[in-house]
């Protein structure tokens, strides 16, 4: 599971920091002593437990808007850009979800024979790809478009169906099948 990542900071002397911690979600937890504000980390950790529950191997795969949602929680705080797929069995229960490039802010490498190797050895039937975009942009680009007809054709040869190809973008997203790029 990705655990929630802060950005560290420089003091005045120079030495990094971890930032202060936040408290703006407006929860609280039960202590010995009453009730006390919640982290805003320890609450991003609880939604994604909560998400990858629902998302969990074994699951069904029937809603599109809880798909996004648990991938806007796992990958929109990246700063650099991260290529995963969710592997799916023939009726669409989940296998895995794995990430398996990593990249920079500008971009992030993907490799047909790779993801074609993932998916035997996760016996997967269909996928989501996903990826996202850490400036914030949430609409496919011309390399977007390329690599996904790529993967597509690559996957139908041992027979396994791209179903989406998600991208996020801060709390947005692009689906590539609502759109009709598929």
């Amino acid at each position: 599971m990705t655990s929630y990542r802060k950005l560290a900071v420089r003091s005045d002397r120079g030495h990094i920091t971890p930032p202060a911690e936040t408290f703006t979600s407006g929860l609280h937890t039960k202590t010995s002593n009453g009730f006390e504000a919640a982290a805003d980390s320890t609450v991003v950790e609880a939604a994604l437990k909560i998400l990858s529950k629902r998302i969990a191997k074994g699951s069904l795969l029937n809603s599109p808007r809880a798909t996004r949602d648990y991938l806007v929680t796992r990958i929109s705080d990246r700063q650099d850009e991260v290529f995963g797929a969710i592997w799916l069995s023939s009726r669409h229960h989940v296998i895995d979800v794995v990430e398996m490039f990593y990249g920079t802010i500008a971009g992030c490498s993907v490799h047909p024979r790779t993801v074609v190797k993932m998916a035997l050895a996760k016996n997967a039937a269909a996928c989501i790809l996903f990826h996202q975009h850490p400036g914030g942009v949430a609409d496919s680009s011309r390399a977007d478009e390329l690599i996904t007809a790529r993967l597509k054709e690559s996957l139908e040869l041992v027979e396994c169906r791209v179903i989406d190809h998600i991208i996020v973008a801060g709390r947005d997203t692009f689906s590539f099948a609502e759109k009709g790029l598929l």
